[in-house]
């Protein structure tokens, strides 16, 4: 699958991001915890690369908590500092926040009160991370990619004020499974792609990895051998019926989709460390 999603309001958001940076004293990148490699915009991460920068994995409890150790030590290798921060269960921001002081002390001349920007992916989290920094709803959320439009400034506290920008993905996705994994976690609209093949690559992908999830949350006896029949025995588990009876394959595979997205299949990572070991 090639995916190529670049709706008008990226450019803007990219442009924005470009033009907000020069007021701006640190940047928080996003990535999902699920994706943690995949989910990283190269082209963000070009915008950024000459400021301090703090990377935060988000939805840590929806991924598989020892490759997110694992991912972790790894990424703590790097050139950025990194954290994982829960927003649906309670992070901790204190660690946001001592983070933010550690990075600025270290670049040297801290302000007395400082402006950031977050950036990612869309349907990271970055809403949802501002609201848990602020402890309210500030900034709209959504399980659809692209909720945030337009540039949003927050303060935080007393010395922190915090621009909201739009999810950002790059031009074209190069390798058909980055595509595939940023659609199953939803930074891709489910309109912009076939969700059978998307279903299709999901199905393979717990096969190799995890099929008892399968059996599990459908009950299975066993994991057939094709897709399509496993679509079959969910559709008609579901009632999922067309005119006639026939199994809708659309709407079991958004129902698939939508499961793993929820973690009722289990918690699940996506990108494997063993390539960046």
């Amino acid at each position: 699958m090639s995916v190529s999603w670049y709706p008008g309001h990226m450019v803007k958001a990219k442009r924005l991001i470009r033009e907000q940076l020069r007021v701006c004293d640190l940047v928080f990148e996003l990535a999902d915890a699920r994706i943690p490699e995949s989910s990283r915009n190269p082209v963000l991460g070009e915008l950024t690369a000459h400021k301090p920068r703090i990377l935060v994995l988000t939805k840590p409890d929806l991924a598989d908590p020892t490759l997110t150790r694992r991912w972790m030590d790894l990424l703590r290798d790097g050139p950025i500092p990194v954290l994982k921060f829960n927003a649906a269960r309670g992070g901790r921001t204190k660690n946001v926040f001592d983070a933010a002081l550690a990075v600025l002390n270290a670049a040297g001349d801290r302000p007395q009160a400082f402006r950031a920007v977050t950036v990612g992916i869309p349907n990271v989290g970055k809403s949802s991370f501002i609201n848990r920094l602020t402890g309210q709803r500030v900034t709209q959320t959504g399980r659809r990619p692209g909720v945030t439009r337009g540039k949003q400034w927050i303060r935080i506290n007393r010395w922190l004020e915090l621009l909201d920008t739009p999810g950002t993905l790059w031009p074209r996705t190069c390798e058909a499974e980055v595509g595939y994994k940023l659609a199953v976690t939803g930074a891709i609209p489910d309109e912009a792609v076939d969700k059978r093949e998307v279903a299709g690559w999901l199905i393979s992908w717990i096969k190799q990895h995890n099929p008892r999830a399968l059996i599990r949350r459908y009950e299975l006896r066993a994991v057939p051998g094709e897709i399509g029949d496993l679509l079959e025995i969910i559709g008609l588990k579901r009632g999922l019926l067309l005119p006639g009876g026939k199994v809708d394959h659309e709407k079991t595979a958004a129902i698939l989709i939508k499961d793993f997205r929820n973690g009722l299949l289990g918690r699940f990572t996506l990108d494997s460390p063993e390539k960046c070991e």
